[in-house]
């Protein structure tokens, strides 16, 4: 049985422990509810643009000159897995559940007999995959410094993957990221970036538009914004994801905390009694020797 000396110090540790997750649970509260604003803001910006995007894809679809972003390489030799995920630890299964998609899909796709890349934003994911895939990595984006993602960041991502699809490096890029749904709840999602691809939509409840210049034109501009604006998307989704596993993982870390702290002090209050006890006996037992 440890003596009192050493339960009160354990005691006193998951004491100030419990400080530090509550203190962590109150800043990822303050933080999640702008990061979920930014995050449910950003959805109907991207959502429209993938339609319009859709439907001027499927005017140019088949055709010669359409933009290799859309058309892709001709091939599906070689992927690029762009794996994003957090800075920091301490936040649940956020990284570990996107790590664990991008690794299904790396050996699923090595298994199929084709190359992989691995570009990862986010030290958490690379240290998670370093093990296994650490020789396919071919760059990583760091973001320790930036407080809050601005568009710049998903902008300068996007031209690093443009400027190696564009020098071959690649066939098809898949983004993996944790979309937001609630504070308990994120969703590991991939999202192919290139070929370009987009959700089906409904032909009846799109509008039917005649464009100047014709879809080719249009959608060579548009596409490279598109990637940078899904990149961007993802990183928000993200910073939202990630505060709300943090704020969920550290209110289990402080209740788990207060009740290491029931059963500390409970058992220092029965190590205190039995030595109370024997100290009693001690002295009775010595005044009736005497």
């Amino acid at each position: 049985m440890p003596n009192l000396k050493d339960l009160k110090t354990r005691i006193e540790a998951v004491k100030s422990t419990r400080k530090i997750t509550q203190a962590m649970q109150m800043v990822a509260a303050a933080k999640l509810r702008r990061a979920q604003d930014n995050a449910e803001a950003a959805r109907p910006y991207a959502e429209q643009m993938n339609a319009v995007l859709g439907n001027l894809a499927k005017g140019a679809s088949g055709s010669d000159n359409a933009p290799r972003l859309l058309a892709g390489t001709g091939s599906d030799k070689t992927h690029l897995l762009i794996v994003a995920t957090a800075e920091r630890g301490l936040c649940g299964g956020f990284n570990s559940s996107i790590a664990k998609l991008a690794r299904i899909k790396a050996r699923a796709l090595q298994q199929a007999g084709k190359d992989v890349k691995i570009l990862t934003i986010g030290k958490k994911g690379r240290e998670q995959l370093r093990s296994e895939f650490g020789k396919l990595f071919i760059g990583h984006i760091d973001l320790s410094d930036v407080k809050q993602v601005r568009y710049e960041n998903a902008q300068r991502i996007a031209n690093d993957v443009l400027a190696r699809f564009a020098s071959d490096e690649f066939d098809v890029a898949t983004l993996f990221f944790n979309t937001f749904k609630n504070v308990v709840t994120q969703e590991p999602t991939a999202r192919q970036l290139i070929p370009a691809v987009f959700d089906g939509e409904d032909d009846a409840a799109m509008p039917n538009y005649d464009y100047e210049p014709d879809e080719n034109a249009i959608l060579s501009d548009l596409l490279p914004r598109s990637i940078a604006t899904q990149i961007f998307t993802a990183l928000l989704e993200n910073a939202a994801s990630e505060q709300g596993a943090r704020m969920s993982a550290m209110d289990n870390a402080t209740r788990n905390a207060g009740d290491m702290i029931d059963r500390l002090t409970i058992e220092y209050n029965r190590s205190r009694q039995a030595a109370i006890t024997n100290e009693l006996i001690e002295i009775i037992s010595g005044a009736e020797a005497l």
